[in-house]
């Protein structure tokens, strides 16, 4: 019977460490699939961009920035910025202490002696159960601190959360897919309206849309290829950094995220300002492309669709220095509710 027990209780130990491990996989996995921003608006990066009629939900919040955050008087609870990392249910030692459960269980119990012995078939149930409390508690903490991954491809993108409507008037030029608000707009505004309405600071031209379309274009079919020289011209280096950091990610992990025929459908201005001397606008981009995560050696298709297009609404910030042409600052994920 003590060798049926011992068995029981290897088996027992091996299946919840088996279990665990399974369980923390799937949730990085589902964290993965999340959206995120990265990159900088200047002072409004942790700002809330305005909603728009092709953006009509809330941009996903930049989650990756090398702004500083603005300090707040506001309780720790509302400081707390989405996606960082939570203290979990216990303290330092509490995790020290669950760490060293969990390894001390689980050696104990794979040599046959438990936690000291002498408890018999109920004590081992007894490990068993407080050794699966304290790796779900575990699991949970470490879920918590996961932060989500944000790819440039829509297939990496298109899961993030979106803002409420606004109508605005549509810009005839050149037959040009960008709508430009009907109200608050022009470089003459003094103090306009920040809210949750559209504005447009600097009185953004048709040449200025002309050219968001264009780099639109450029940096995802850049992307696709895998061409860091062109990336480093249409972006600034802050925006470079995430995009390279990504397609070093997708070469360790065996992949490579196609992107081609980029067509922008439907675009407006959901703010446009002027800081330190610089320019910014932050515009909503619906667009279709064909894309998808294939394997670098085989070229077989991991997600995505690799002959037929798909559609993304992303929101993204340019930047222009005085007398230099717009760059990528930075990209927000955004999705379309449900009628």
């Amino acid at each position: 019977m003590p060798g049926a027990v011992s068995r029981f209780a290897k088996i027992a130990a091996i299946a919840v460490l088996t279990s665990a491990t399974i369980f923390a996989s799937l949730g990085d996995a589902e964290a993965r699939r999340a959206g995120g921003g990265f990159g900088s608006r200047g002072t409004r990066t942790f700002q809330a961009p305005p909603v728009t009629q092709t953006a009509p939900a809330p941009a996903a919040p930049i989650e990756r920035s090398m702004t500083p955050r603005p300090q707040t008087t506001a309780p720790a609870s509302a400081q707390q910025p989405f996606g960082a990392q939570r203290p979990g249910l216990f303290g330092g030692f509490g995790r020290s202490m669950i760490g060293g459960l969990i390894a001390g269980g689980l050696l104990g119990m794979l040599l046959g002696h438990g936690f000291g012995g002498g408890f018999g078939f109920l004590g081992m149930l007894l490990q068993v159960a407080l050794i699966g409390g304290a790796i779900m508690l575990a699991m949970r903490y470490f879920a918590n601190r996961r932060q989500p991954s944000y790819g440039v491809g829509g297939q990496n993108r298109s899961n993030a959360q979106s803002y409420g409507q606004q109508s605005y008037g549509m810009s005839s030029a050149n037959n040009s897919s960008f709508q430009i608000p009907a109200i608050g707009s022009g470089a003459g505004s003094a103090s306009p309206s920040r809210g949750n309405r559209p504005s447009d600071e600097i009185g953004l031209a048709q040449a200025d849309l002309d050219q968001f379309e264009e780099l639109l274009t450029d940096v995802q079919t850049a992307y696709g290829a895998e061409d860091y020289a062109t990336l480093r011209k249409l972006t600034t280096p802050e925006a470079m950094s995430y995009l390279a950091e990504e397609l070093g990610e997708n070469a360790t992990n065996g992949v490579r995220n196609r992107v081609s025929d980029v067509k922008l459908l439907q675009g407006d201005i959901a703010e446009a300002w002027r800081e330190d001397g610089g320019d910014y606008a932050t515009l909503a981009m619906r667009y279709s492309s064909v894309d998808a995560m294939v394997e670098r050696d085989s070229g077989r298709v991991v997600s995505g669709d690799d002959r037929r297009p798909s559609e993304s609404t992303e929101v993204w910030t340019f930047v222009r220095k005085p007398g230099a042409d717009w760059k990528l600052a930075a990209i927000q994920g955004s999705e379309q509710r449900a009628a």
